[in-house]
């Protein structure tokens, strides 16, 4: 046999941006070596006639740092054509730790993340407490995919400041210069990057805000600086930029300035202030103009709860006669929500004032094949009025459907005008890249590390306007993503880079409905979601899935630190 691995015949999209060339793939050994007309045989063929061959997909915003190093699979994510995962957004994440702090990083990733606590007490082992040994406990577990991990700022000033960083107390000089070094042995070691919080969004499990939501720009210019003193590393920021946004983004930009880093920073559109982001985007356009690199990190589709009686929380979870009967096997719970009796009850109650927050008029039926850009006149409001019941009604029988397993969607960004018409536009600017799936993340409630499959699906053949290219869309997905995390070794589907690619069906792709499985450890839940039209999916070189099947094959590795262009080029 001439190759390892020959793709045959498929629409290659090569993740630069080129729209789909008929050819053939050669895998050798981990890497593509032939692109074209291949005359050799493979030891294994895939036959892509008609199918999509594009490099495997990277996922710069995912959580997956305690689920790596319990479990080999990294779902939901692999399932959605994602050979590489990037791990410690947000601030949080398990090292480095003191062995007395074990409780306090659960509580801040539960609290975040929505991570149930005991599913991360059983899971995890604390076999490290540098960050340098917890590479080497992810590295020692064989996995699908390629995981890259970042310094989470959180667990870093709670090992220098303890229980100070806790109570949100100034870093001393002295801390900023632990923190420091500490950054720096963390790059050397292999992080990729890291990481901070500065939203009054993240708290502990126990309400407490995140460590980080104060620290002062010296700090930061102190950790980011012992980044820079290693040579790499990326950063990545998450921030309110309110009630000072011109303010809190001079400090973003000074940051940079002085460390030469290249930032990332969440953006969405909030439904209160709808235009804002346009003004934050602006100012990454100006900044980047001048040369420093930041960029805005966009989500594909609207950014929301899937709210269902399997869910963390739901219309009625507030509810004085369903807290009750929440204890019970959802059949019971379905059951005596049926009974007349009980539902009237139900529906006359008050939600307690923390409930008030539900917005009917951006709540959805979810549907068995997911819309994620539904029109206003299927919001629970508008079905209410069109048949003269009260909002709440429908949200209760739309969730009593499928024997309770249906879900409602409720979008709380980028859909403030039931359109994904802004979304559109943050992603097709210059200064964005595609994040903020959290993928490994909130378990209970949100299921978003799906965007990679929605996105090509969506955007470039769904939608009745504004569509997007393939060859482009791809290029977002893979050689994009990866550049703006330091990876040159992949992304593109060329001749002595790595075999991370995926073969796709164009025509089956989808997403499937959300469900909720039950396999963590401890037996908590979490929500998965499949997709269709993955043909084969392959980490470097090895088909890890089939027809969206797992094959068993563990190739995935620990990446350490950014990785070069094999080809001599950046």
């Amino acid at each position: 046999m001439a190759h390892d691995l020959v793709i045959r015949g498929g629409l290659v999209v090569d993740g630069l941006g080129g729209e789909p060339r008929r050819g053939d793939v050669a895998v050798d050994g981990g890497t593509i070596t032939a692109v074209g007309s291949v005359s050799g045989r493979g030891a294994d063929e895939i036959d892509a006639a008609e199918l999509l061959v594009t490099p495997g997909f990277v996922d710069i915003h995912t959580h997956y740092d305690g689920q790596a190093t319990w479990d080999s699979s990294v779902a939901p994510s692999s399932w959605h054509g994602v050979t590489t995962a990037v791990m410690g957004n947000c601030g949080v994440g398990f090292a480095p730790v003191r062995p007395d702090a074990h409780a306090q990083l659960i509580s801040l990733m539960e609290g975040v993340e929505d991570i149930p606590g005991a599913v991360l007490d059983e899971g995890i082992d604390w076999t490290w407490e540098s960050f340098g040994e917890y590479l080497s406990a992810v590295e020692r577990r064989p996995h699908e995919i390629d995981l890259c991990a970042q310094l989470p700022h959180g667990a870093l000033r709670l090992y220098v400041m303890g229980e100070r960083a806790a109570r949100l107390e100034e870093a001393t000089e002295e801390d900023a210069v632990a923190m420091r070094q500490l950054a720096q042995e963390a790059m050397e070691a292999g992080a990729i990057g890291f990481s901070t919080s500065r939203t009054l969004n993240h708290r502990t499990a126990t309400g407490g805000h995140t460590p980080s939501l104060r620290a002062t720009a010296h700090e930061l210019e102190m950790i980011v600086g012992g980044v820079a003193d290693a040579g790499h590393g990326v950063v990545e920021l998450i921030s309110d930029f309110w009630p000072d946004p011109e303010g809190e983004f001079a400090m973003i930009r000074n940051l940079v300035a002085l460390t030469g880093r290249p930032l990332s920073v969440s953006l969405a559109q909030s439904h209160q202030r709808p235009e804002s982001w346009r003004e934050l985007l602006g100012q990454i356009e100006a900044a980047a103009a001048e040369g420093l690199p930041i960029r805005a990190q966009v989500a594909p589709r609207p950014i929301g709860l899937l709210l269902g009686l399997q869910s963390s929380f739901h219309p009625f979870s507030g509810h004085p006669s369903y807290v009750t009967i929440a204890h019970l096997p959802l059949d019971e719970q379905v059951r005596t929500m049926r009974d007349p009796s009980f539902r009237i009850r139900l529906l006359e109650e008050s939600p307690p004032r923390s409930r008030s927050i539900i917005d009917y008029k951006r709540m959805f039926p979810l549907g068995d094949v997911p819309d994620y850009e539904p029109p206003p006149d299927r919001s629970v409001q508008s079905v209410a009025a069109a048949l003269g019941m009260e909002p709440e009604e429908v949200a209760l029988d739309l969730m009593l459907e499928d024997d309770g397993r249906s879900f409602l969607f409720a979008p709380f960004s980028n859909y403030a005008d039931c359109s994904l018409d802004a979304c559109g536009e943050m992603m097709a600017h210059p200064d964005t890249v595609f994040g903020l799936g959290d993928g490994g993340a909130h378990v209970g409630i949100i299921a978003d590390a799906s965007y990679p499959t929605y996105a090509l699906a969506h955007w470039t053949r769904d939608r009745d306007h504004g569509r997007m290219g393939v060859g482009w869309m791809v290029e977002q997905l893979t050689s994009r993503t990866a550049r703006t995390v330091g990876l040159h070794d992949r992304g593109v589907v060329a001749p002595g880079l790595r075999a991370d690619l995926n073969v796709i069906d164009f025509d089956q792709l989808r997403c499937e409905r959300p469900t909720m499985a039950y396999d963590l450890p401890a037996g908590g839940k979490r929500l998965v979601q499949r997709a269709r039209g993955y043909a084969a999916t392959i980490v470097n070189g090895s088909v890890i899935a089939r027809d969206g099947e797992p094959t068993g094959a563990l190739p995935g590795r620990l990446v350490r630190g950014p990785q070069g262009d094999s080809r001599g080029s950046r």
